[in-house]
């Protein structure tokens, strides 16, 4: 099962154009032999605060209609997030929507229950963390969203719950390109499990971005990685490997769960 990371900038408030190059890239990552997509968060319109309304979509998603599609063409499964709004009486509510599809349909959803700094001002915040199952690849997916990087507790839950490989979508600027690193490597390494760190290059109106993508292995040891550039970065996942390395140092046998409450 090869895994692509789809490094792409994500240019503000340009929502056909995002689309139509993250397309693009992913149509190489399938020619390249990808099974599996990921997409940074937001990958269509940044965050796009001062036209939210025409950026958001409501149900059924009309660009999910389009990766629907494209995962059934293309027989592979795409991640990311975009923008949501959801109407009650009139007045809108809008989330961050993590998405998986596959093989031609809608499989999970995971709404970004983190919100870092101005994004509480313009989004709500979801309130369920639970992997999403990959029915043809036989996989459970445990998705978080960039600022979720930071709360170990969320991908912990996610591995406990039978998370089979984690994936971070994000918009992470400079200068935290280290915190990214470290962060990214440590989620891997305390839940020894494969982990696919997404991020975008380029800059929005107010930060920069550093890329710095990651496909890490279950023992932590980092299998591609990107550049500042727009790339695609794809390796194969062996979870034969996360069994192997959670045989040799039993962490999840030797928790002490009476300790942690």
């Amino acid at each position: 099962m090869n895994v692509a990371c789809i490094q792409m900038e994500v240019m503000h408030c340009s929502k056909v154009d995002n689309f139509k190059k993250a397309m693009s890239m992913a149509a190489n990552a399938v020619l390249s032999g990808a099974d599996i997509l990921v997409l940074p968060e937001v990958f269509t319109t940044g965050f796009c605060y001062e036209r939210i309304s025409h950026m958001a979509e409501e149900a059924p998603f009309p660009t999910l209609d389009k990766l629907i599609e494209f995962s059934k063409t293309n027989k592979c499964a795409v991640i990311g997030s975009i923008i949501e709004m959801q109407t009650q009486k009139a007045v809108p509510t809008y989330y961050n929507l993590g998405f998986c599809v596959e093989h031609g349909k809608l499989v999970g959803v995971h709404r970004k229950c983190h919100l870092f700094k101005k994004e509480q001002n313009y989004f709500s915040a979801g309130n369920s963390i639970h992997p999403i199952f990959l029915e043809k690849y036989g996989v459970c997916i445990g998705l978080e969203i960039c600022y979720e990087l930071r709360f170990p507790e969320i991908s912990r839950k996610l591995a406990l719950e039978g998370a089979d490989i984690l994936i971070t979508i994000a918009q992470f600027p400079y200068p935290r390109n280290n915190v990214w690193k470290t962060l990214a490597l440590a989620r891997s390494i305390e839940n020894q499990i494969p982990h696919i760190a997404c991020n975008i290059v380029g800059s929005s109106p107010s930060l920069s971005f550093f890329g710095g993508s990651l496909i890490i292995d279950a023992s932590g040891n980092i299998l591609a990685e990107a550049d500042e550039m727009e790339s695609i970065i794809i390796h194969a996942i062996d979870l034969e490997k996360t069994t192997n390395v959670r045989s040799e140092i039993t962490v999840f046998a030797d928790r002490r769960e009476d300790l942690y409450k």
